[in-house]
């Protein structure tokens, strides 16, 4: 169903199409914004500031996080991160962009989550060292997901048509087959 809409550029004169994609594309803001307002409240871009949220301070006089803390959060975040991610990689579809570059913009975003997640738990209890990659997955992530949601709204609200066979490189047969099977 996807791909015809894609084929055909229907994508590009489908009003509700459009409606949903910019409704979803405020909300993955307001997530983006509240993201960064977290993320600065507890700590900044600097190696001590992430260090002492994890590790706990004395000076700050504030606990090193538990486990139980990180994987309640953890588990939320794999969920919550999977749904958002799915959803907004799917619309890399209508990007009129070759295949590798709709590659990156799939796989950097999920690297960036699991970087994001991962390096909390890495600082928690392996080296504080981790830290940087911390600052590094947040920065990606919240970079991953502005670029998902510009290029989404520009690709539906472009007017440009027949984007799915724009692609090139590795994946060209696949599309091939799902172009055929949608025109069948």
């Amino acid at each position: 169903m996807t791909v015809r809409f894609v084929i055909t550029g229907e994508m590009n004169r489908n009003r509700l199409l459009q409606v949903i994609v910019a409704a979803y594309s405020l909300y993955v803001a307001l997530l983006w914004l509240t993201n960064a307002l977290l993320y600065f409240s507890k700590m900044s871009l600097t190696y001590g500031s992430v260090v002492s949220y994890y590790l706990g301070s004395e000076q700050q006089f504030t606990e090193p996080r538990s486990y139980l803390g990180m994987l309640e959060v953890a588990h939320f975040h794999f969920f919550a991160m999977g749904m958002l991610l799915l959803v907004l990689t799917h619309l890399v579809l209508f990007v009129p962009l070759g295949n590798r570059a709709k590659m990156w913009l799939i796989v950097g975003p999920f690297a960036s989550a699991l970087l994001d997640e991962g390096s909390g738990w890495l600082v928690r209890f392996v080296s504080p060292l981790f830290a940087l990659a911390k600052i590094a997955g947040f920065l990606s992530l919240q970079a991953s997901l502005a670029a998902l949601v510009v290029l989404s709204l520009w690709s539906v609200f472009s007017g440009t048509s027949d984007n799915y066979r724009s692609g090139e490189g590795d994946f060209e047969d696949e599309d091939d087959d799902l172009i055929e099977e949608a025109e069948d």
